[in-house]
């Protein structure tokens, strides 16, 4: 947008504005203030209308001190988010519209169900049902989309971590794997926001990571050198991913041990989706499955708990997800916390060396 007002309406030519490396650390430093400044103006509006959080009966008697805290504090991210990319990014690029339409609709979803929690004092929400309905809404016109606009074959081909030439194509199938991919992410992020912190900053790291490689894909230099097919405009996303970083750092600020204001599933539903569809375009799922880690294992310790008590009777985990079962057996929350963070950490960093590691 900034691109536009300058050289249309005030007829200036800064070619700085062109980069996308220096829009992308705008854009990051804007949802940074805009979270900072908003942030404590949102709190106290919560705060006074008394939307706290409802605690679920059957968690952990530690959490039980956190009733009341205002939630729904992602409102936060996204405002953050959709400013910094509406100012920065390209908005003739249909990839920038495409992360914002798919993080905008998860956020009202996610709208919708706190909403419901504190309506009705009521931890529950909307249906699973219904939820995942609107979600596959959502994600399923998001694919559709970026089936039918794709304008290279590399942008709907599977890329095979570790190997340079082996691209599978989809067809179809990427539809499929697109759906999956928004979808699965959005709840594996909310599964994990469970404890003060612990979702954002893995969800800040696995950004920037994506947003490293969107550059890369979008680069025709950096994607011949390092084996990747060009994706035409995908370097534009990296402005969205470094919005995404700098809105969470934001956030972080106020949501850190001991939280003043939760994120709710307006934010953990928006953010998981943001990844899931940028990981997307960038033609990285597998690579995504990697850094995203932490978020796979809180989900497959939901997964497996639930497997095993309808099959056997009993329970693998002192309780699920696996960030609890660590509380029962005695962790202080801000270790748990910390410890994600650091094997979060690691895992981005994994995920970035199958740039080089071909």
């Amino acid at each position: 947008m900034l691109i536009w007002l300058l050289e249309d309406l005030l007829a200036l030519d800064v070619a700085l504005f062109g980069f996308i490396t220096f829009r992308t650390i705008m854009a990051a430093l804007t949802a940074l203030a805009v979270s900072l400044l908003v942030g404590p103006i949102y709190i106290r509006f919560l705060i006074s209308r008394k939307l706290g959080q409802p605690i679920r009966a059957v968690g952990p008697q530690t959490h039980f001190d956190k009733q009341g805290t205002p939630t729904m504090g992602g409102a936060l991210i996204l405002i953050s988010i959709v400013l910094a990319t509406l100012l920065w990014a390209d908005l003739a690029n249909r990839y920038v519209w495409t992360v914002l339409f798919t993080t905008t609709a998860f956020g009202a979803i996610g709208f919708v169900d706190d909403w419901r929690k504190l309506k009705y004092n009521d931890s529950r929400g909307i249906s699973a049902a219904a939820k995942y309905a609107l979600q596959s809404v959502a994600a399923l016109a998001a694919a559709v989309f970026l089936y039918l606009t794709a304008d290279v074959p590399g942008a709907t081909e599977l890329l095979v971590p570790f190997f340079k030439d082996v691209a599978v194509p989809l067809g179809l199938g990427f539809v499929v794997l697109t759906y999956f991919c928004i979808v699965g992410s959005s709840n594996a992020v909310n599964l994990t926001d469970g404890l003060d912190g612990l979702a954002i900053v893995p969800a800040v790291m696995v950004a920037i990571g994506l947003g490293i490689f969107a550059y890369a894909v979008g680069n025709t230099i950096f994607a011949d050198y390092l084996g990747f097919p060009y994706i035409p405009g995908a370097g534009e996303v990296a402005i969205f991913c470094a919005a995404l970083a700098g809105a969470g750092l934001g956030f972080l600020w106020f949501n850190t041990y001991p939280a003043q204001v939760f994120m709710g599933d307006i934010g953990a539903l928006a953010v998981g989706a943001a990844l899931g569809v940028v990981a997307v375009i960038v033609r990285q799922e597998l690579v995504f499955v990697l850094m995203a880690g932490i978020f796979v294992i809180e989900t497959v310790s939901v997964i497996l708990q639930v497997a095993s008590y309808k099959l056997t009777g009993k329970r693998i985990f002192r309780m699920a997800p696996i960030h609890h079962h660590f509380e029962l057996k005695g962790w202080p929350e801000p270790k748990v916390i910390v410890r994600f963070w650091i094997i979060a950490v690691v895992l981005v960093l994994v995920g970035l060396a199958t740039l080089k590691v071909r």
